[in-house]
């Protein structure tokens, strides 16, 4: 089976107030070096060259303030290591970074499919979330990919942003949808200690417009009715924040739902053989030291215990539409005894919370009804825990 491969560019322009990744504001200067490092913790994988590799993603941060000649020197290098000539090249780009040049650039190079962070069309919204771009900016974006070729773009949009109601954000969808992207990702703000913004809602103040979010409620109903637009629209409602037009699934990220085989390059990038899965260290002043020293830049390395494989198994399988095919799980694991009591339990928990209406389960798969997907972190621990 073929692998993916994740690059993560952990720069910005700025940085967002609800962001809780371990991005940042760096000196351009830092951005070549950093580039010279991926590209030689590829080049120590040079014996992989019978592993085919048929997805890439550029992700971060915000990748396409690279220079596209540092793009294509990624995407070279990982061609002269691994097999086959990837199906799927995605980057990540903010539309205010968008430029006629940068996008024939980013074609030429073999990206074939960019996510636009939207994230709003409300300047407003924008404004108060730290975006650099305006409403404006995200319809240039588009008009230039267009024109360059890009045949499938993928955009964002973001419920619960500070400033957001029911007539903004629909307005927000109906913007999006004239756009007519090929894919198209929404998730609902996450209020927590990371981000600048979680910290000042949690503690009751006002900084970074705290006081004007919206309600869990209101967010829950605003990502309800864009999921009813949108599969009006034509659109496939295929995991929990992810629509596609027919045949445009991200199957990247499809990889990481289906507990496929993925390799991840740069500063925070996470990787999964299978059995093991391992962390880059977060800080790319470090990455790029360790590197240059030619030490191992892995952290986090974590065998995947067959309780831990069941249990990634069950969560990601129901953060997909389709569900968890649950007879495959209860094949595949019982022949570990002691997971013989813990499926005799899951499959009494998933009739129990099915008579609740929380579960759809037909004897082979279990999956979250849409209509609770607003709700599926508290099924999910109802489920798991």
């Amino acid at each position: 089976m073929a692998i993916g491969i994740y690059v993560q560019v952990p720069f910005c322009q700025t940085r967002c107030t609800y962001c809780n990744f371990h991005t940042g504001v760096v000196s351009r200067d830092q951005y070549l070096p950093y580039v010279d490092a991926i590209c030689r913790e590829i080049g120590e994988n040079e014996g992989a060259a019978t592993v085919e590799a048929d997805t890439v993603y550029i992700g971060g941060g915000t990748p396409s303030l690279l220079e596209p000649s540092a793009l294509a020197k990624l995407l070279q290098k990982l061609r002269g290591v691994y097999a086959g000539e990837p199906s799927e090249v995605t980057l990540e780009a903010d539309p205010e970074t968008v430029t006629p040049e940068k996008a024939a650039q980013w074609r030429n190079a073999g990206i074939n499919r960019i996510s636009l962070g939207a994230q709003s069309f409300q300047d407003a919204e924008l404004k108060a979330a730290g975006r650099m771009h305006r409403r404006d900016d995200i319809y240039r974006a588009a008009d230039l990919l267009r024109a360059a070729g890009f045949r499938n773009i993928s955009m964002d949009l973001i419920a619960g942003l500070a400033h957001q109601t029911r007539q903004s954000w629909e307005d927000s969808i109906s913007q999006l949808l004239r756009i007519y992207p090929e894919h198209i990702s929404i998730y609902m703000l996450e209020i927590d200690e990371g981000s600048r913004l979680g910290r000042e809602a949690l503690s009751g103040g006002e900084r970074y417009s705290a006081g004007a979010l919206p309600s869990d409620d209101d967010t829950a109903d605003f990502y309800d009715s864009a999921r009813e637009r949108l599969k009006s629209a034509g659109y496939e409602h295929y995991e929990v924040s992810n629509w596609g037009l027919p045949g445009k699934q991200s199957q990247h990220n499809l990889k990481y739902w289906r507990r496929d085989a993925y390799i991840g390059f740069g500063a925070g990038a996470h990787s999964f053989d299978g059995a093991i899965r391992w962390a880059n260290v977060h800080e790319s002043p470090r990455y790029v030291r360790l590197i240059e020293q030619g030490t191992s830049v892995r952290e986090q390395i974590e065998p995947v215990t067959p309780p831990v494989a069941l249990s990634e198994d069950m969560f990601l399988g129901l953060r997909q539409l389709r569900g968890a095919d649950f007879a495959r799980i209860e094949q595949e694991y019982s022949v570990e005894p002691v997971l013989r009591d813990r499926l005799a339990t899951l499959r009494l928990r998933i009739e129990m919370l099915q008579s609740h209406g929380m579960l759809e389960f037909d004897g082979a798969f279990v999956r979250i009804p849409p209509e609770k997907l607003t709700i599926s972190s508290e099924i999910l621990l109802e489920l798991l825990s």
